[in-house]
């Protein structure tokens, strides 16, 4: 009897030992969920010491070990996916130590648990924003940049696609009609449009899809490249799983978006251009074949190569005509007025390199003798045909002058502003007057402050090549645009002054608030 109540007692210790044991390897494999990543913080001076080593630290704040189990997990996560772009660290405020810190600090989690961001070494905000990795993430990346989009209430019937295999997926799945966003978050126009697309999207529930994608990273360069988004926002009508047609009105309301998803259509393309008429005109047009003979018949001729979509060619045809009516009814007249479609008759415009239009040409005795650019009035042309002169040498572009302007284009526009704490960047048309205006108050401001490393005016000619893609991706839509970029990142529009006190005033201004953080945070330390 004694031996089997002995035997009673040492399967019940088992059992115990068994529990006790169960609940340890529990523990050990919740705490092997909390990545090495995340700073145990306990004492005042080590988180201190944190701060001051790094700028850009998240820390939870639990009120007991076992509080915080659900945020540490996702937060192990977020670390590892920031990892050398910003820190995290959790101080549990229910022992002892971390007692003492959370009371020098003045924190008191409310519920469970709070999130601090700290910036520079010192307290930026509590975080409010959704707890969900992309959320968490997409915040430590850009402290100051606007939420997700998704985090609108708003949007909240806009389908937001995170990746391309959800979008693929979508596709798959979906037999409604799907109108595609792809944009990039810190896009002007996209911005302009998302409320109007919000409001499409709830007014449209359940007939058709409306979704969202983000495809500015890297990793969507073969989803762009699919679907020919060249700039942002792009808009994409699918319907059962194919592309069909763009969807390109960038002013529609929302009512426009629901009325043309009810009856979708391919942009129309425009119009043929309207050719010069040559029956009508006092011009004479010439031909490839025709070309060096009508030379040899006029001994002075000034000949307009032009394309018939040129916007420059058309503003000046009626001046030419004009011009070339007087010349036709005076009886001594100096010479004769011709043009030419070099896009049809190219083998001249080849051999004359003629690379923009129009390019006017005067030729004395079959001769190129003068290249013409700045005559475009009836009254230039009238002036220079009785008196044949050299043209003026042609002004130095803002490139070509020495300056401490950096100019840049669609190749190094990413890499030099990274370099640089704070950048003004100008985006112009060399033509703009307002621009022309500009342009020696910025290169003052450029020079002005030139030797301070951290700052930087840069300068993107939108109308050459690839840069008028750069134009449009950084929401360019008139000039001069005056942008104000933190490492690369776009932080605002800037509408000062365009004088030299102003743009030297406003990278000032940002030099002294840096200036003023650093002293706060010795102070503080």
């Amino acid at each position: 009897m004694a031996s089997r109540s002995s035997n009673w007692s040492r399967m019940r210790e088992g059992k115990m030992l068994l529990l006790l044991l169960l609940v340890w390897l529990t523990s050990v494999l919740d705490a092997v969920k909390v990545s090495p990543l995340i700073e145990k913080i306990n004492d005042h001076k080590d988180l201190k010491k944190l701060l001051r080593t790094r700028t850009n630290v998240l820390v939870l704040y639990t009120k007991t070990a076992s509080s915080g189990d659900t945020h540490l997990k996702l937060l192990s996560d977020v670390a590892l996916t920031v990892k050398g772009q910003g820190t995290i660290a959790w101080v549990n405020c229910g022992d002892s130590e971390g007692r003492k810190l959370c009371k020098k600090v003045k924190v008191e989690p409310s519920s469970a648990s709070e999130l601090l961001h700290y910036r520079d070494g010192t307290f930026h905000l509590l975080y409010d924003r959704p707890l969900t990795f992309k959320s968490i993430v997409a915040f430590l990346k850009d402290p100051s940049g606007p939420p997700l989009w998704e985090e609108n209430p708003q949007a909240k019937d806009i389908l937001h696609i995170a990746t391309e295999k959800d979008f693929r997926k979508l596709l798959k799945k979906e037999d409604r009609p799907i109108l595609m966003m792809f944009y990039a978050p810190w896009c002007g126009v996209c911005k302009r449009m998302q409320p109007v697309f919000q409001q499409a999207a709830t007014e449209t529930k359940g007939r058709y899809v409306l979704a969202a994608m983000n495809v500015h990273p890297a990793e969507f360069d073969g989803l762009k490249q699919e679907f020919d988004v060249k700039g942002y926002p792009t808009f994409c009508y699918f319907h059962k799983s194919k592309f069909l047609f763009h969807y390109e009105n960038y002013g529609a309301s929302a009512k426009d978006i629901a009325d043309w998803m009810k009856n979708p259509q391919a942009v129309q393309p425009k119009s043929p251009e309207v050719p010069w008429s040559e029956t009508e005109s006092a011009v004479f047009h010439l031909t490839d074949e025709s070309f060096d003979r009508f030379l040899d018949d006029h001994p002075a001729a000034l000949v307009m190569f032009y394309a018939p979509w040129c916007g420059h060619c058309k503003k000046m045809k009626p001046e030419y005509e004009e011009a070339a009516q007087t010349l036709n009814k005076d009886q001594e007249s100096p010479g004769v007025l011709a043009a030419m479609d070099t896009t049809v008759h190219k083998s001249v415009g080849e051999r004359l390199k003629i690379s923009g239009f129009p390019t006017l040409k005067y030729f004395e005795k079959g001769r190129d003798t003068y290249t013409l650019p700045h005559l475009r009035s009836k009254d230039k042309i009238m002036e220079f045909m009785h008196s044949p002169q050299a043209p003026p040498p042609p002004e130095q572009s803002w490139e070509e002058q020495p300056s401490s302007v950096l100019h840049l284009g669609l190749e190094d526009f990413r890499e030099a502003l990274k370099k640089k704490k704070h950048a003004l960047v100008m985006f112009y048309a060399p033509w703009c007057p307002h621009c022309k205006n500009a342009v020696p108050h910025f290169t003052a401001a450029a020079e002005l402050l030139k030797e301070d490393r951290k700052i930087a005016y840069g300068a993107v000619d939108c109308t050459r090549g690839q840069n008028q893609d750069l134009c449009k991706q950084e929401a360019v839509e008139g000039y001069p645009t005056f942008s104000h970029y933190n490492y690369g990142k776009f932080v605002d529009k800037y509408h000062g002054e365009r004088q030299e006190v102003g743009f030297s005033g406003f990278m000032r201004s940002l030099r002294g608030r840096h200036q003023e953080k650093a002293i706060r945070k010795k102070e503080e330390l």
